[in-house]
């Protein structure tokens, strides 16, 4: 059966993605206030601490400045992870610089950050405090600061008392120079003076490529181990190009969408691998069905994130990939989600 999102997509679709995903938060921004769903009990994973309702989240990049956490709760996710916020307020990339890639199910952008800066956000933070569900705030470095490792301290800083969680997002490939912050002394640095100044306050995660070789996969791995970070989300978008249909497949950007999820999942049970098991994963990258969702937590992760099959599925994706996801473990005969983690 269609549904309500399917027959006021092709208008949606004829709007400039950017302009049609601002309109999307002001629509959310007016949601009346409304409690998250009821979760299926055998849907709860705990993760650094934190108990999920569900595994499956919003991925950063659509609530980049903490605008709707509260109603993406609403929608069914089990958390939101807002931003990427930087200390500063900057503008970006010149647009034009999202577009959607219509016939391959994916999105091309390069934002580069874009932010109303870390006050903005905090305040937004500030306002909702004491509210139930999880919600992680994903941190950047601004593109023209001279110490961006002071920057994800600062921002750590600003943010842990009012976030579920950290992540230190250094794997954009819009912001030039960023994912030279996953080389081993560089992220070592990083990790250790992040951790300093949150003193255990609140979980850190890590969010990295897909573009990464095995050496790379190997060193992260042993570098979130040893300082025993929160998890480790798997994966960023994107820079190669896989075959695809749409006029935009030049554009310059990170890909998202089904063409990452092969090489999001690759890289997910390769991260599994390396770490043996003993950090948890969050995959991301070409989730779009509860099916998709089970592939993941299979392959190795505890939580899931989704963001570009919203733009192609519409609001309703949270509620009906958490719904599959329980009807898979009644068929598995599970008693929990959290017992297919990893047994794929």
């Amino acid at each position: 059966m269609p549904t309500a999102y399917d027959l006021i997509r092709p208008a949606i679709f004829r709007l400039d993605p950017e302009r049609a995903h601002r309109l999307t938060i002001a629509a959310l921004r007016l949601m009346p206030r409304r409690a998250a769903p009821m979760a299926d009990p055998a849907l709860a994973v705990e993760v650094a601490g934190l108990r999920f309702p569900n595994p499956v989240g919003m991925a950063a990049g659509f609530d980049k400045d903490a605008e709707v956490a509260d109603a993406l709760l609403a929608l069914g996710f089990g958390f939101a992870e807002v931003g990427t916020i930087t200390p500063l307020p900057q503008p970006g990339n010149p647009r034009p610089r999202l577009f959607r890639l219509t016939e391959d199910r994916a999105v091309i952008n390069r934002f580069g950050f874009n932010s109303e800066g870390g006050a903005a956000a905090a305040k937004r933070l500030v306002a909702r405090a004491g509210r139930p569900g999880i919600v992680g705030v994903n941190l950047g470095a601004n593109k023209d600061s001279a110490d961006r490792i002071a920057d994800y301290v600062t921002m750590a800083r600003l943010m842990a008392p009012y976030a579920s969680y950290l992540t230190l997002n250094i794997s954009s490939p819009n912001t030039p120079g960023l994912r030279a912050l996953q080389d081993v002394g560089a992220l070592h640095e990083l990790l250790d003076r992040v951790l300093a100044e949150v003193a255990g306050a609140v979980p850190v995660f890590l969010k990295v490529a897909p573009d990464l070789q095995p050496a790379d996969v190997d060193a992260i791995a042993r570098a979130a181990l040893d300082r025993r970070l929160g998890a480790l989300m798997v994966s960023n978008t994107t820079i190669t190009r896989p075959p695809l249909r749409s006029v935009h497949a030049g554009e310059v950007g990170g890909l998202s969408g089904e063409p990452l999820r092969a090489m999001a999942l690759e890289r997910l049970r390769d991260f599994r691998a390396a770490t043996g098991g003993a950090l948890p994963l969050v995959a991301i990258g070409g989730i779009a069905t509860a099916d998709h969702a089970w592939d993941s937590i299979r392959a190795g992760a505890s939580l899931v994130q989704l963001y570009s099959a919203m733009v192609y599925e519409g609001p309703g994706i949270a509620r009906r990939v958490a719904r599959g996801l329980a009807g898979r473990v009644r068929r598995e005969g599970l008693r929990s989600i959290a017992e297919a983690v990893g047994q794929g």
